[in-house]
């Protein structure tokens, strides 16, 4: 049985993963992580996520938390997530990170860490998103030249990082498929007049609402037919299920930095 501590415990996710990994026969909970200051800091973790009590208490000490061989399991802020995974490398810990929007050189220091310790990260958790992604690089070449690419995406008015890391990774998979360089093609959004569509320019539009958990649409677009592809996701369970899945996976491998890719076996 592998020790998982979940940092955000008090959160949206944080909640879900100390619920749903009561289920969890591979899994056991040993630590749960807030801010300093946060209201749910000392309260039982379990009765914090609505499942009664676990005798695991919310703490602000990730260097008591985190251990040899702890998989630490984290939804939050990029800072806050690198932080934990310099204290996890230094003490031989591992990770499953589903927080986006690092920037090009956390990303960098992140493959550093991995050199020591087995992190997996995933902008998306869902099995059916890590579907998505296999597929639609095979949409894009199958389709080829001719079909215009606009990705859209639509989550809840907290998100704080746009477009969504799903969303990004969508659009660099079909830049790397058609051969295109994201950074100089992505389009992000359209105001006033800019002119009509450029031919390899790929669209990606965020679109903050209400409670949406996540939705996300790639559109192939040629004159006369549009083929698209939508993931809706009902529920948060359905990123928990997915890294309680990775969390079982991180557990048993070699230092490296790991994708839902390899938790799935895709090719």
């Amino acid at each position: 049985m592998a020790d998982v501590v979940i940092a955000g415990a008090a959160g949206r996710m944080g909640c879900r993963l100390v619920a749903l990994m009561q289920e969890d026969k591979e899994l056991r909970l040993v630590a749960a992580l807030e801010a300093p200051g946060h209201p749910s800091l000392l309260h039982d973790a379990g009765e914090v996520a609505g499942v009664g009590k676990v005798g695991v208490p919310i703490t602000a000490d990730p260097e008591g938390a985190l251990g040899r061989d702890r998989v630490l399991v984290e939804f939050s802020v990029p800072d806050a997530s690198l932080g934990h995974l310099r204290m996890a490398a230094r003490q031989g810990g591992r990770a499953v990170i589903g927080t986006t929007g690092f920037a090009a050189a956390q990303r960098e220091e992140i493959e550093r860490l991995a050199r020591d310790i087995p992190i997996l990260l995933s902008p998306n958790m869902s099995v059916a998103v890590n579907v998505a992604f296999r597929v639609l690089g095979e949409m894009a070449r199958l389709l080829g030249e001719d079909y215009d690419v606009e990705i859209t995406e639509v989550h809840h008015r907290f998100k704080k990082d746009a477009p969504s890391g799903t969303a990004a990774h969508m659009a660099q998979v079909v830049a790397q498929a058609l051969g295109r360089d994201l950074t100089k093609v992505g389009v992000y959004g359209r105001h006033g007049l800019p002119g009509a569509r450029t031919h390899h320019e790929i669209g990606i539009h965020s679109i903050r609402s209400g409670d949406s958990v996540g939705e996300h649409t790639v559109s192939f677009g040629s004159l006369g037919e549009r083929l698209e592809l939508t993931h809706r996701a009902l529920n948060r369970d359905t990123y928990v299920r997915g890294a309680l899945r990775a969390a079982r996976f991180i557990a048993q491998v070699q230092p490296g930095l790991y994708s839902m890719q390899d938790v799935l076996r895709l090719p």
